[in-house]
């Protein structure tokens, strides 16, 4: 039906074969996927604007899809760190709750997902009371596959909820994921 089989099965095949830029997008999607998940947001974009690009035929459709699945991935991928980072902090900071100075305790997290699952030491360096909190200053170690693991300096304040973690997040990729 139509001219070259468009519509051919009445929406059984898609119309439009993809051109050699769009499987070139697709191999590049793969490579990155290889590489690992952080490149997940873009997978999903490439993957995204290439299949309804083909299937409407209008690049622009195909880029405007691409860019909002690669601004809901990006969204979803940042909320799920938030969640899990802050499930981290406040069992360090549950496991400093009742330490005095030089004192320290064992915590690990278990993740309903058990990926990313950490243990390591919390030791309590100071306690700092005043009229308006009580904070900790603690070192949090990370034990690593190698037992080298990673320290981190940190505070620890009461609040009405119990114990958070206070310390601000730094902005650079090499702090890691605490």
């Amino acid at each position: 039906m139509g001219a070259g089989g468009t519509l051919d099965g009445a929406l059984g095949r898609i119309a439009v074969t993809p051109s050699p830029l769009c499987r070139a997008l697709a191999l590049t999607g793969i490579a990155m996927w290889l590489s690992g998940c952080h490149d997940l947001a873009t997978i999903a974009a490439v993957a995204g604007s290439t299949a309804s690009g083909a299937a409407t035929g209008n690049p622009a459709i195909g880029f405007a899809v691409g860019v909002g699945v690669a601004a809901g991935a990006n969204f979803l991928a940042d909320y799920v760190t938030r969640v899990r980072t802050g499930a981290e902090q406040d069992v360090i900071a549950e496991a400093a709750a009742e330490l005095p100075a030089g004192g320290q305790a064992p915590w690990a997290i278990h993740h309903t997902i058990p990926i990313g699952n950490e243990h390591g030491r919390v030791r309590v360096v100071d306690v700092l009371a005043t009229p308006i909190a009580t904070c900790k200053d603690v070192i949090v170690s990370v034990a690593g596959d190698d037992d080298a693991g990673q320290n981190y300096l940190a505070w620890v304040c009461r609040d009405p909820q119990g114990w958070k973690w206070a310390t601000a997040e730094p902005s650079v990729a090499r702090s890691g994921s605490l």
